[in-house]
Order: structure tokens, then C-alpha cells, then sequence
């Protein structure tokens, strides 16, 4: 019995799968059995064409191909390499079970690139589960991004048999390629970023307000809610957050491929996080993921990373508003059916955009609101307060004047970032503000005298939530980081307060 590794998905992460053949006597015949998907049903045909075209005799034999474990389920045409391989070195006396092989067969024996490769080795790169692997050639340039793997590229089954027959003299295809951007390292870990504004803060005018709400929610990745009339720049200026976000650890940037190739994207690998913005009228399933059978990412799970944008914010489903107070909070959604339960990453960035009113006058002076108050109070009601508390900065947008000024660019507010991201580091914190524990509260937003008791007030004052007081600890935080201080002074909380929903 001959066996080699190859893997399939369950739910997003890769499991790896066992593939053990036995060729005995009997009446020829062909099965794989493992609870095999139509793909690899069809992958006896591929295969014997690939192997006759290759002047190998397909064997008079009862071939039985078996792909544990036997109750996950299989899917994809990347067995094929490895149901051949199988089969024509069944006489081969070496063991050949420490390899990995991944690659569709042409009937003439061409092994071609499947989308699903890249995805699946970047799972089993992070569960340091496989070490050699045969893949397709033309996959090499983008695999070889992935650490901790040794790839070796074939173009034909010969080439892939040769490999194998001569393990001890074959060396890697391509060796681990770096990325190259700009970095700068914190504790032996490099971070990336990228020196590109394709859509600047330089174009919005005026809006300081929400420009600095913007500034401190990339910082700190702090969920942002921007409230004004139609036209006064909530869109551009969520538009140009995700220029401004903080660097990407090399497993991020992976992460960020890994997605990109889940949505059938050529992975780019920059160093620039996510952005969705799913439209209101998008169901459950579209921006959570699911499936009867099948557990499919969704936009919230896509947007792992990077920025999650709601515009027409109260537009949106119910069902969908509320559903969203997980993953803003724990930052992962569970995706249970009857046939399967999944567990996905969904830590993001939430920026959501709103009118004030169903006809968008309320805050424009030049123009007169036609809603009535009731008109007014079901617009805002579509919000509710658990939501609501989970945002942590609420902005107001003035209206637009004639006399409105650029103030910053996106360079600028990306340094600022940058310099804020480097002193948050070097007091020892890994974890973005907003993402921090009720431990790591504690540990770094240290409040000086004078803040504590402007906190204590406005906790009385306001009857501030549990939830609230953490989270204006946690944006006083970003804002002591901001003007690079080590503990958080009163004019840090009085900011952060100014920022929260009245």
C-alpha cells in the first residue's frame, strides 16, 4: 500500500486528507471511496488518459484509492496528481508518505493550477501541517510567498514521478520570497505599508471633525459612525480610511491573499487591508456567509483585517444590524446549519454612514427638512441602543461651505499613524486599542489623577454602560498615542467623550 497527503476545506480551514491506494488482483476495476465529490469521481478518467498518454500501461489490476478521514467530505480537482502518482509508482520501493502533491491533470498529462491552491496552502502553512509539496509550475509565484514550505514545481506527471523515484536528489523549486515594501521592525517583526493614495484626504474640504474622528479610528481601529446630510463627505472620507490604516505583519498580507483567492482574486500581496462595502439591500446570508451545505465566507468575513463599510446605514435589514453586534464585538462569526457548524475570523473595522433623517435636511441650513418628528424618530429607531453602543466614535458632519479649506493629506495622517503604531508597541502592546481585553485595559490605558475624575463624572452624568467606560478608556487611549503619552491625561478623555452618542 502506497499513500501521500493532499487536502480539502472544511468550512475555511484546510484538513488534510490521506490518500492510500492498494492495486490487487481481481477483475480490473477503479473506485475511489471517502465520500468523494463529483470532481474527483471524475478524476478516474483524467488520470487514465494522462497515464496512457505518458507510454505508462494502466495496470489489469482491482484499484482501490481511499481518502481518509472517510466521513470528511472531498472536494476539487487537485487530487488528480496524486491519484496518479499512486497508481504508477505502485511498484516503487521507497516510501514517498512525508509528500504532499496538489494539481489537475490534462488528459495529455500537462498537471495544471487550480484557484483553490493558494487558499489551501496557506491553512496548511499556518497549522504546520505539510513540509514537502509538489504543485503545479505555473502555481510557484505565488506560493512562494508562503513560508515554512518547500515547493516544488512540476509541469508534466513525468516530472512529478521523476521527483518522487529520486527524493534524495531534488531540491526546491524556489526558494520563500520576501516582501518588498517599505517596513520597519518592532521586536524581531517586521511591518509593512505602502506609500500609495489613490483616493487622498487632501480632496475633502473642511469636515475637521470627522477628519480627526477618522484619524483616531485607523489608529486605533475604533468602529466609527458618520452622521450629516447627503453630500457632506461621509463616503469620501471612508473611502480614504483604508489609505491611512495601520501596517500588516507578512501574516497578514497572507491572510489578505488568502481572501483575495477565496473570491477568485489574483492575490496581490500589498501591503493594504480589505475594504467591503455591501450594499443595504444585501440579504443574511451575502454579508454573513452560510449555506445549507456548505458553509460560504460572507462580506463581514472578507472584510478580516481591513474596513467593513455600511453606507445608508439604517437602510439595512434588521436582521442584519443585529447580527452585526457579534463580530463587532467578539470579532468571529459562527455559522451553524444542520450539516455543519464553522467558526471564521471577522476582526474589522466598522464605518458606517447615515443621513439624519429619511430626507437627509435635518442638519443642512440652506434646506428645509420635510419629515415629520415621527418620520424622524422610525428613521433612527431602525438603530438600536446595543448597536449603537457598540460604536465607538459618533461623528456629526457639518454642511458644506463655500470657504472650506484642504487641511491634511493622506501622507499625513498616515505618519501619524505609523508614529503612534511604533509607541504603542514599544510600551509592549500587541493588540490594537479598540481590540484590547479587560487585562490589557487595565495594564495600558493608565489614567492620570485629573482623568480619573473627569471620567468618574461622566460616568454619574452620562450613565455611562460597562461597555462605554471601556471603550472611552480605550479611545483615550489611541489619542494619548496620537500625542505620544504615556498615561492618558483629561484632555484625552474629554476628546474621547465629545465623541460618544448623545
Amino acid at each position: 500500500m502506497k499513500s501521500l497527503h493532499c487536502a480539502t476545506y472544511e468550512g475555511l480551514d484546510a484538513k488534510l486528507v490521506h490518500v492510500e491506494s492498494t492495486l490487487t488482483k481481481g477483475l480490473p476495476s477503479f473506485s475511489i471511496v471517502g465520500m468523494v465529490s463529483t470532481a474527483i469521481s471524475e478524476a478516474k478518467e483524467r488520470v487514465k488518459s494522462a497515464l496512457l498518454s505518458n507510454n505508462f500501461s494502466f495496470p489489469p489490476k482491482r484499484i482501490t484509492l481511499n481518502l481518509a478521514p472517510s466521513d470528511l467530505k472531498k472536494e476539487g480537482s487537485h487530487f488528480d496528481l496524486c491519484i496518479a502518482l499512486l497508481i504508477a509508482l505502485d511498484s516503487l520501493e521507497d516510501d514517498i508518505s512525508q509528500w504532499a502533491v496538489f494539481g489537475e491533470l490534462g488528459l495529455d498529462g500537462m498537471v495544471k493550477e487550480n484557484m483553490q491552491l493558494y487558499p489551501l496552502m496557506l491553512s496548511l502553512a499556518n497549522q504546520s501541517l505539510v513540509q514537502k509539496v509538489i504543485v503545479p509550475f505555473e502555481s510557484l509565484d505565488k506560493l512562494s510567498k508562503i513560508p515554512n514550505i518547500e515547493f516544488y514545481g512540476v509541469k508534466t506527471l513525468q516530472e512529478a514521478i521523476d521527483i518522487l523515484k529520486n527524493q534524495m536528489g531534488v531540491v526546491a523549486s524556489q526558494e520563500n520570497s520576501s516582501i518588498d515594501f517599505p517596513h520597519y521592525e518592532l521586536e524581531s517583526e517586521k511591518y509593512y505599508y505602502i506609500k500609495e493614495y489613490s483616493d487622498d484626504f487632501s480632496d475633502v474640504k473642511g469636515q475637521e471633525i470627522a477628519k480627526r474622528g477618522a484619524l483616531i479610528a485607523a489608529t486605533g481601529f475604533h468602529n466609527i459612525l458618520f452622521e450629516g446630510s447627503p453630500g457632506c463627505g461621509k463616503s469620501m472620507i471612508a473611502k480614504r480610511l483604508k489609505y491611512i490604516l495601520p501596517p500588516m505583519r507578512s501574516e497578514d498580507i497572507l491572510d489578505v491573499a488568502k481572501l483575495q483567492a477565496l473570491e477568485a482574486k489574483e492575490p496581490d500581496f500589498k501591503p493594504r487591508r480589505n475594504m467591503r462595502s455591501p450594499h443595504h439591500s444585501s440579504t443574511l446570508a451575502s454579508v454573513f456567509g452560510g449555506g445549507s451545505h456548505k458553509a460560504q465566507i460572507g462580506e463581514v468575513g472578507l472584510a478580516h483585517g481591513g474596513i467593513l463599510f455600511f453606507d445608508e446605514l439604517p437602510h439595512f435589514s434588521k436582521n442584519v444590524l443585529e447580527a452585526l453586534r457579534e463580530p463587532m464585538e467578539d470579532g468571529k462569526i459562527r455559522i451553524s446549519r444542520v450539516n455543519s457548524k464553522v467558526e471564521y475570523p471577522a476582526d474589522f473595522l466598522f464605518v458606517g454612514a447615515m443621513n439624519p433623517c429619511p430626507c437627509g435636511n435635518l442638519l443642512n441650513h440652506n434646506r428645509e427638512c420635510r419629515c415629520s418628528e415621527l418620520e424622524i424618530q422610525r428613521y433612527k429607531a431602525r438603530l438600536s441602543d446595543p448597536f449603537l453602543d457598540r460604536v465607538d466614535l459618533n461623528i456629526t458632519m457639518a454642511s458644506v461651505n463655500a470657504d472650506d479649506k484642504a487641511s491634511f493629506s493622506s501622507k499625513d495622517l498616515h505618519k501619524q499613524v505609523l508614529e503612534a503604531h511604533i509607541f504603542s508597541h514599544q510600551r509592549g502592546q500587541k493588540n490594537f486599542n479598540a481590540k484590547l481585553n479587560d487585562k490589557e485595559i487595565e495594564k495600558f490605558c493608565i489614567l492620570d489623577e485629573d482623568a480619573k475624575i473627569t471620567l468618574d463624572m461622566a460616568i454619574s452624568r452620562f450613565d455611562l454602560s460597562f461597555r462605554s467606560i471601556k471603550k472611552v478608556q480605550k479611545v483615550g487611549r489611541t489619542i494619548a498615542d496620537l500625542d505620544s503619552c504615556e498615561l492618558i491625561e483629561k484632555r484625552h478623555i474629554l476628546e474621547a467623550l465629545s465623541f460618544r452618542r448623545r
